[in-house]
């Protein structure tokens, strides 16, 4: 956390993204993203930066988040419908190239009940993209191997061409995170 404040960001969760987008090239200038679960803000920060000039990144989570420049933050819950309403009015019209969600539950430490809490969060980040990601846009999303993880591959390979996993050396090595890297929605 230290090196985060540092650099200026919210948490070190900044440093995996720093680390896959270097890697796979996903944030480019003009293009639109969506940040599931964005708070405290740090792939905000990272996305935002990198997408300019021209780029829209709108964060959305239920808990509150302190602005940043260059990002429209929605406080709620995606899946309620007054939530996608004033998301579809600050896309103007414009298609998302890219979802981001780096979230996670409250953990219990019952490992079970954490993995599925962790799975549902991805099957919704899934839904969402059927709903509102552009043909050929991409997704990155956190997942634990586990309980469900084959399921969800097969699940996101069914949408995208292409699913990689990333284990951003970010992470902690003990850690069961990862991250699957889908592109080229069909």
């Amino acid at each position: 956390m230290r090196q985060a404040q540092q650099r200026g960001y919210r948490s070190r969760a900044a440093f995996k993204l720093i680390e896959i987008d270097e890697k796979d090239r996903l944030l480019r200038p003009g293009i639109t993203v969506i940040d599931l679960g964005s708070a405290p803000g740090s792939w905000s920060q990272v996305a935002s930066k990198r997408i300019l000039p021209n780029g829209r990144l709108i964060a959305l989570d239920i808990l509150p988040m302190d602005s940043l420049n260059d990002v429209d933050f929605i406080q709620g819950d995606f899946r309620e419908d007054e939530v996608l309403h004033r998301l579809e009015e600050k896309l103007g019209g414009r298609q998302v190239d890219l979802v981001l969600s780096d979230m996670a539950p409250n953990m219990s430490g019952i490992e079970l009940v954490d993995q599925t809490r962790v799975m549902l969060l991805a099957e919704l980040s899934l839904e969402f993209c059927e709903k509102n990601l552009k043909p050929d846009g991409a997704m990155l999303v956190k997942v634990f191997q586990g309980l469900g993880y084959m399921e969800l591959r097969a699940a996101v390979l069914k949408m995208f061409k292409t699913v990689q996993v990333r284990k951003p050396a970010a992470s902690r090595g003990r850690s069961a995170e990862n991250f699957l890297l889908a592109q080229g929605k069909r």
